[in-house]
């Protein structure tokens, strides 16, 4: 704690205990004995932050035309949301070109596992109690995290809204009503409660149901420039119910605080599928059940800080084909997590801090094929960070060793892997001014072969390698914040280098329909990031912010010269992207538009015309009023999406809406 902070809470207390001898009569002759009420002094824990996030959050993250965790990062710079259509349509992210599986998805403080496919489907988290999502590419910049947050080569935070009460307020209650296109029907709510003086709870429900059929144009041409499909028709098979809860209970003690939630989602939803060979209904259907349990504590003890996490997940998914024109299949999958985490923070002087992370993991997957491996994965992740902090310069070390070891019923288990992953980040500024920043990263980060690339039946290859990453980041930023007509602004740059090895690819193995995986790939990833945020006052009540981003990526396959594809861009990354955000608050009102724009990309390996994607974008545009009635909040919002209706695939043969709207009426206690 510095000295000025020192200052302001000595005469703070020196006031207060003037005050109370000022209110407190004293009586002649007598020896007078005062009673002071306690008083508790809370603060945040110094940041130190190296690298800056990208980041969502408050009024701006709810004006956003997005629905999904996945539809608010579109806006990010250097993301790529792989969308399948429709309002239950499977909604991944995937960060600098480097694959989903390297991307890491962390809840309120611990993160999310699939080790079946290593993928997070997005599209299950709702923003209705979302209150920040987070980016950060490389690791976040605080040493006192979990081993295993250092392992990821870009990571995604989301944080759920923590109650804050008033003196006198015991609740807060919000019901949420949303309709729109597609027989979308979402209702939410979510209850806030002050249990004691140092507890409180939160408990969010949401249910969404939709039929999914929307119109689409389907038309393609062939490589020798004729048309050979152009029609119009309605999509099947992309109807969605769903449940999700979540309870939170967030507790303050003496030295820290401590936090518990309770998670479950649960859905029925159709596989919408590719539009191939005029087929436009399928039929795969989905039965997801996802449930899991999380407390964390944080403590302070002088200089010491800890952090201690637990988890246990339950994942249950059922799939069918019922397609007359495939093979049946009717599969239940059952995964299942427990999680242990203790991380350890020591500032040894006041510019100086270490911590030391352990991190353990037990996953299993289970099915009802026969013959299945049934693997269990113990995971042992132990890390070590060091933190330096003076006035103009910052720097942050780390090392991740990660130890796994797999086991299967009646089958020989792969070897053992060990790896050790380093990383390096700096921050300065050259001026006194801290408008300006430079900044830079290095960083090795791998993934381990998921469980469906090791062990699933006729793919599966229990020798696979882990697939390793290193990254190089170089950025510039220039802030600033006045009262005067240009309240905010802010513009960052940055440049980057990405190779990925031994990259996990199928590969056909001489049988029809037969694959493996195989350690093939060698990735090639150079780029630049750019985005700028405005904020204008130009009148009283009336602010405008203009947000923006571009990308530019080259993502190259630079494995084998003899390939066709040799130095090709890979797949579904476009070598230009980028969005546009225009708000403009009024009073009540607010206006919000946005645009998003895809370049031209390849939907195979080869760059050939017979692979080209087309660009897209889309225009967004919402209006909300606020209204207050008998102390009563309310606010009424109307979402116009895709407004030029627009045809497009984010995924080739996976058309998305047309121009579609939604209503929403919310009322908050």
């Amino acid at each position: 704690m510095n000295k000025t902070i020192r200052r302001v809470l000595l005469t703070l207390t020196m006031i207060y205990s003037i005050s109370g001898l000022a209110a407190t009569p004293a009586k002649e002759n007598a020896d007078t004995t005062l009673a002071l009420s306690e008083i508790i002094v809370t603060a945040q824990r110094p940041q130190t932050e190296v690298i800056p996030a990208q980041k969502l959050s408050g009024e701006e993250l709810q004006r956003l035309n997005s629905n999904s965790v996945a539809d608010a990062l579109r806006y990010f710079s250097g993301v790529q949301v792989k969308d399948y259509g429709g309002v239950g349509g499977i909604k991944t992210v995937n960060i600098r070109s480097m694959g989903t599986n390297h991307t890491g998805v962390v809840y309120d403080g611990i993160e999310l596992g699939n080790a079946q496919n290593g993928q997070i489907d997005l599209g299950q988290f709702s923003l209705d109690n979302i209150e920040a999502i987070s980016m950060y590419n490389g690791q976040k910049s605080d040493i006192l995290q979990p081993a295993r947050d250092f392992g990821s080569a870009g990571t995604i935070y989301l944080r759920t809204k923590t109650p804050e009460f008033a003196p006198r307020e015991s609740y807060h209650a919000r019901a949420t009503m949303r309709f729109g296109s597609f027989d979308l029907i979402n209702p939410s709510a979510l209850l806030e409660l002050r249990l004691s003086s140092h507890v409180n709870a939160s408990l969010s429900a949401e249910w969404v149901n939709s039929s999914g059929k929307y119109k689409f144009r389907y038309r393609r041409v062939n490589p020798a420039g004729e048309i050979a499909y152009d029609t119009t028709a309605v999509r099947q098979n992309g109807d969605i119910n769903a449940t999700r809860i979540e309870c939170n209970l967030n507790g303050n003690l003496q030295n820290g605080e401590w936090h518990f939630k309770a998670y479950n989602y649960n859905s029925e939803r159709g596989v919408p599928g590719a539009i191939v060979n005029n087929v436009w209904r399928r039929g795969e259907r989905i039965w997801d059940n996802n449930s899991f349990t999380q407390g964390s504590y944080t403590g302070t003890f002088g200089n010491f800080t800890t952090l201690n996490n637990v988890k246990y997940s339950f994942y249950r998914t059922h799939y069918v084909n019922n397609d007359d024109k495939q093979i049946k299949v009717d599969n239940l999958y059952k995964q299942r997590e427990i999680y242990f985490s203790t991380a350890n923070e020591l500032m040894l002087k006041r510019w100086w801090r270490v911590s030391v992370s352990y991190d353990f993991l037990w996953n299993t997957l289970n099915a009802d094929m026969y013959d299945f491996a049934r693997p269990d994965r113990f995971t042992n992740m132990v890390s070590a960070a060091t933190a330096v902090s003076f006035n103009r310069f910052k720097a942050q070390a780390s090392i991740l060793g990660t130890f796994i070891h797999d086991k299967l019923r009646g089958k020989q288990a792969p070897d053992d892997k060990h790896v050790f992953t380093p990383a390096v980040y700096l921050n300065f500024q050259p001026a006194r001014t801290r408008d300006f920043q430079l900044r830079a990263f290095y960083k090795r980060s791998f993934r381990m072969p998921t469980f469906n690339d090791l062990y699933y039946a006729d793919m599966g290859n229990s020798k696979l390698n882990p697939e390793r990453v290193t990254q190089y980041n170089f950025g510039v930023v220039y802030s600033h914040t006045s009262r005067g007509f240009l309240s905010e602004g802010r513009i960052s740059a940055d440049a980057y280098y990405n190779r990925v090895s031994d990259k996990i690819v199928a590969y056909p193995k001489g049988q029809q329909f037969r694959w493996t995986m195989l350690n093939l790939g060698l990735v090639d990833i150079r780029g630049v990031d750019v985005s700028g945020l405005i904020t204008l006052n130009p009148a009283r009540e009336l602010y405008l912010t203009l947000r923006g981003q571009y990308t530019f990526q080259r993502a190259i396959d630079v494995t084998n010269p003899a390939d066709n594809y040799y130095r090709d861009q890979i797949p579904y990354i476009p070598r230009h992207s980028g969005s546009a955000v225009v708000n403009a608050t009024w009073r009540q009102w607010n206006l919000n538009y946005s645009f998003i724009y895809v370049g031209s990309r390849y939907n195979q390996q080869e760059n050939i015309r017979y692979n080209y994607t087309q660009p897209w974008y889309t225009s967004d545009i919402s209006v909300s009023r606020d209204f207050t009635i008998n102390r009563v909040n309310l606010r009424a919002l109307l979402e116009v999406n895709n407004l030029l209706s627009q045809d497009y695939d984010v995924i080739l043969n996976y058309p998305m809406p047309k121009r579609n709207w939604r209503v929403t009426l919310m009322v908050n206690i």
